[in-house]
């Protein structure tokens, strides 16, 4: 099959480089070792173009011959690497060499729940659970290609803004590289084990009174007249690492492509590094097809939904407000990169209120999978889409749960002992008897029935 050229580069281009940074907005083009957080000529954002994988005789390969090799540099074969992010190397950052570093990260599983399908009216729903990585999130994915690039760059410090995940992905990475590392998150917004992860880690927290949005824009200030170097989404490794989520939900179903890949949408990287992956992988014809991408957003935080619905005729912005704090963000930095996302695939944008978010992560904790508020607005948004008629039963649909349950404890502690959340697990007092155990268990099975 022949490459899209527009996805690639030409094989006149960069001569001698695998990759190559390029302005989304001006074309200006940067060397790959390049560590401008964004365009020096008009402050667009940057993105990563490779050369697709060629033989010895500069031929491109076929995509069979493409999917062996992912193959061979699975973790579980002799050859393999234990990354599920670099075993996709040649299309993530082919020249990294001994820069990389891995935790590793990746190989979450693809997980199948009667409870949760049947809640969704989906039979066929997969779950593909991020929070299965290092430090609970996909964040851990785009960190280790963006902290290798720092490495590579000889970065003297890293620096992003954050409402928890993305903090802690950076200083468990930074800690590893031996980079000192600092975060900017909304005083008083962040979720209590994603702040303990952050402080376990050594970066330097800086609580900035404002919102995520501000604490974007101060870092991205300071890494211009700072010289810091910048690791969030609108890094361009970071997407490149991102965008491995859907090479491994790929290749975890044999190359067929589902009808749906549905994800929570806050920043937007995952929106931009997804469809990024799905334009490559059907280049390279790894795939026949393109499932549709559906964005989620929570109500509160809802400015991508509200542009999808009017035809992304103009970019909102919102003042954010919702439970899922991952996804609290009102100004979303990846927006045009996400609108190509959703038109390339025929995609869709929509909204869940806090309540459907809450419904659907009780949903997902009662069948032992456990998932942080935002990563429940995914399967929130399936079933909304089911009651719609848009998805049906017998579609194949991965939703992302994009964190650990564990990154939210203090909001799961709280829900379950409220009293007037009907479905609440309280913990119960009981009298150091076995007959007060066992009026416990006589009432739970009444309960039960």
């Amino acid at each position: 099959m022949a490459v899209n050229d527009s996805i690639f580069l030409h094989a006149h281009e960069a001569p001698g480089q695998q990759s190559l940074q390029r302005c989304d907005a001006c074309g200006l083009e940067l060397a790959e070792r390049d560590a401008s957080p964004e365009c020096p000529q008009c402050g667009g954002l940057l993105a990563i173009i490779h050369r697709a994988p060629v033989d010895v005789m500069g031929a491109p390969l076929a995509a069979n011959v493409i999917q062996h090799a992912f193959m061979q540099h699975c973790c579980a074969m002799p050859m393999g690497h234990p990354s599920g992010v670099w075993r996709f190397q040649s299309l993530v950052m082919p020249t990294a060499g001994e820069a990389i570093t891995s935790h590793p990260e990746g190989n979450t599983p693809l997980l199948t729940r009667t409870r949760v399908s049947a809640w969704a009216g989906c039979e066929g729903l997969l779950l593909k659970h991020e929070g299965y990585n290092p430090t609970g999130s996909f964040k851990d994915r785009g960190m280790t290609v963006g902290t290798t690039q720092a490495v590579r760059t000889g970065a003297t410090a890293v620096a992003c803004a954050s409402t928890g995940n993305t903090s802690a992905a950076l200083a468990s990475y930074a800690a590893q590289a031996g980079i000192p590392g600092l975060v900017f998150v909304p005083a008083g917004k962040v979720a209590l084990g994603k702040m303990a992860q952050t402080l376990a880690y050594g970066a330097t927290t800086l609580l900035v009174r404002g919102d995520f949005d501000d604490c974007l824009r101060l870092v991205q200030d300071a890494s211009r007249e700072l010289g810091i170097y910048l690791l969030n989404s609108i890094n361009p490794w970071r997407v490149e690492g991102q965008k491995t989520i859907v090479f491994e939900i790929l290749q975890q179903l044999g190359w067929q492509a589902p009808d749906f890949i549905v994800l929570p949408a806050g920043n937007l990287g995952n929106t931009a590094a997804f469809g990024k992956a799905l334009r490559e992988a059907h280049a390279l014809g790894l795939i026949d097809r393109l499932p549709r991408l559906v964005s989620v957003q929570a109500a509160g935080a809802a400015p991508f939904a509200r542009a999808f619905r009017e035809g992304f005729t103009a970019r909102h912005r919102v003042q954010a407000e919702t439970i899922a704090t991952a996804i609290r963000i009102g100004d979303p930095a990846s927006w045009d990169r996400a609108v190509r996302a959703i038109r390339e695939t025929d995609g869709i944008v929509l909204s869940v209120t806090d309540e459907e978010i809450i419904d659907a992560k009780v949903q997902i904790d009662a069948a032992g999978v456990g998932c942080e508020p935002a990563s429940a607005a995914s399967v929130a948004g399936v079933k909304q889409l089911v009651q719609n008629g848009i998805i049906t039963a017998a579609d194949r649909v991965v939703a992302v749960l994009t964190g650990h349950v564990l990154k939210d404890p203090g909001m799961l502690v709280e829900l379950h002992q409220r009293a007037d959340f009907a479905q609440a697990n309280r913990p119960l007092e009981i009298d150091a008897t076995v007959q007060a155990v066992a009026d416990v268990l006589k009432t739970r099975s009444g309960a039960s029935r």
